[in-house]
Formats: structure tokens, sequence, C-alpha cells
């Protein structure tokens, strides 16, 4: 029973618990902010590439009306 009691005072003096923690918790909100910064990164690229399709469909379309009225 001594043992245990030993134990489980060096594990609360210890200090390695905490700062494992704190490095879990600095490496979830890295993880977050990488997350939230690809997400956004990605709808914007999304947009771009729409606008782009949207505007070669327009080009090609109106190159196709010019040549068959000539």
């Amino acid at each position: 029973m001594r043992s245990l009691a030993k134990k489980v005072q060096r594990f609360l003096v210890s200090e390695d618990g905490p700062t494992a923690v704190e490095y879990a918790v600095m490496l979830a909100l890295i993880i977050i902010v990488c997350l939230t910064a690809i997400s956004s990164l990605g709808t914007a690229t999304s947009a771009q590439f729409d606008s782009i399709t949207t505007e070669l469909g327009n080009a090609t379309s109106n190159a196709g009306a010019v040549a068959v009225t000539s």
C-alpha cells in the first residue's frame, strides 16, 4: 500500500504529465488552424476554377458563334 501511495505522490509531483498535456493542446490548436486554412484555400481555389471554367465556356461559345456567322 505504501508503494502505491509513493507512486501516486511521485506522479502528482512530476511535471511530465502537464507538459505532455500542454503539447497536446498546442498540437490540437495547430491542427485546427491548418485545417481551417486548407478549407478556406480550397474554397477560394474552387471558386477561381469555376470562374475560369465559365469564362472559357463563354469564350468558346462566342468563338463558335463568330465562326458560324462569318
